[in-house]
């Protein structure tokens, strides 16, 4: 079910982008839209992986380094059949971790070290089934099209407030798109429902993601009690990371103030631990 609601609303965001794309140019702009979300996806597709690990200047995890890591990595692919993931580490003290890679041979797991020494085995265990299920299920692909398809539906409303401004739409009727208010509509509006979109499609694969874990593992309250220390702990010590890329990490790195609550790409930890101890008394 939450495989045919994320194709659903990559769709929607897909439409969103041709819709605003239209209004702002016509059938021409609506062409324009198409290739632009054509190459911005290969792109995302392609080179996500290289980007994401730069920006975060994550280094590979050498075997001697960590040994316990690689072991329970290679368990969890074999019980997940798939090809293990590569695995790096970021200096940081703030505990968080997120998966990245275009396919499940391409897999790669990024751990913080405050994450390393934060956590206990069956916890760590937990997180580390938590980002290898994002790998099996493709959402780091899915989530690297949706947050490219969002920031070129941003791009591209970003353009239209400026073609509005300049009186682009003022010889152009309803028919044609609106004219001027209907330009600064859709360009207000559009960010606003990609967002939205972006959010849903995150959240519906963190909650997956969790119960790929659970049953990973079979031990869903190693997860959830993971969950309770990063969430305290991030709190205490923020982590930097580029909003681009906080839809990745198994809890949010960005701020917690209201407004961030409720348009965070990441569910409620509080829903997220409840159905990891539903499922473990279940």
């Amino acid at each position: 079910m939450n495989q045919i609601k994320t194709v659903l609303l990559l769709g929607a965001l897909t439409g969103l982008l041709l819709l605003i794309g239209g209004m702002a140019g016509g059938k021409a702009g609506m062409v324009i839209a198409l290739v632009l979300a054509t190459v911005m996806n290969l792109s995302a597709w392609w080179f996500s992986d290289s980007i994401v690990l730069r920006m975060h200047k994550a280094r590979p995890l050498g075997m001697q380094e960590s040994s316990r890591i690689h072991a329970m990595v290679e368990s969890l692919s074999q019980r997940a059949q798939i090809p293990p993931p590569r695995i790096y580490v970021m200096e940081h003290p703030s505990p968080n971790a997120f998966a990245t890679g275009r396919d499940p041979s391409k897999g790669v797991i990024v751990v913080s070290t405050g994450l390393l020494q934060l956590l206990d085995e069956r916890e760590l265990e937990g997180v580390l089934a938590h980002e290898l299920s994002h790998i099996r299920y493709r959402d780091t692909m899915v989530q690297s099209i949706a947050a490219t398809l969002g920031g070129a539906v941003m791009m591209v409303a970003y353009q239209m407030r400026w073609f509005a401004f300049l009186g682009g739409g003022a010889g152009r009727d309803d028919d044609d798109g609106g004219g001027i208010l209907g330009l600064l509509a859709m360009a207000i509006l559009a960010p606003l429902a990609a967002g939205l979109i972006q959010m849903a499609i995150s959240r519906s694969r963190e909650y997956g993601a969790d119960e790929g874990a659970a049953r990973l593992t079979h031990n869903p309250e190693g997860l959830a009690s993971a969950l309770e220390k990063l969430g305290r702990q991030s709190r205490r010590i923020p982590l930097r990371a580029h909003s681009q890329a906080a839809h990745l990490f198994i809890v949010s790195p960005l701020r917690a103030d209201l407004l961030a609550r409720l348009f965070s790409t990441h569910p409620p930890l509080k829903d997220r631990i409840a159905r990891l101890r539903a499922m473990s008394v279940s």
